[in-house]
């Protein structure tokens, strides 16, 4: 299980926490971890199009296997959710504190 999925569940995971510090700051195994967590809906509301953007964004940072478990991903979508999934990465940026 991964480390956030661990966090979440244990209730370190809350607003100020580390975790968006590290996803923002380009931490790939941070951002697959997230895209893990909505991907099978674990401490968050399953959501395919969050999980293949936080895979492509890991994936962008050079996270291992976050193409291949985005593209995983993707088979179970439909043409305009991986359309709107591939927007949201696209215009995705690291937010400053």
């Amino acid at each position: 299980m991964p480390i956030l999925v661990r966090w979440v569940q244990a209730g370190a995971i809350r607003a100020g926490s580390v975790m968006p510090k590290r996803l923002f700051a380009g931490i790939a195994v941070a951002q697959s971890n997230l895209g893990y967590m909505y991907a099978h809906g674990q401490g968050v509301a399953q959501d395919f199009a969050e999980a293949y953007l936080w895979l492509s964004v890991a994936a962008a940072q050079g996270g291992a296997d976050a193409a291949d478990n985005r593209d995983d991903i993707a088979r179970q979508m439909t043409p305009d959710q991986i359309a709107e999934a591939q927007r949201l990465a696209r215009d995705w940026k690291a937010k400053p504190e």
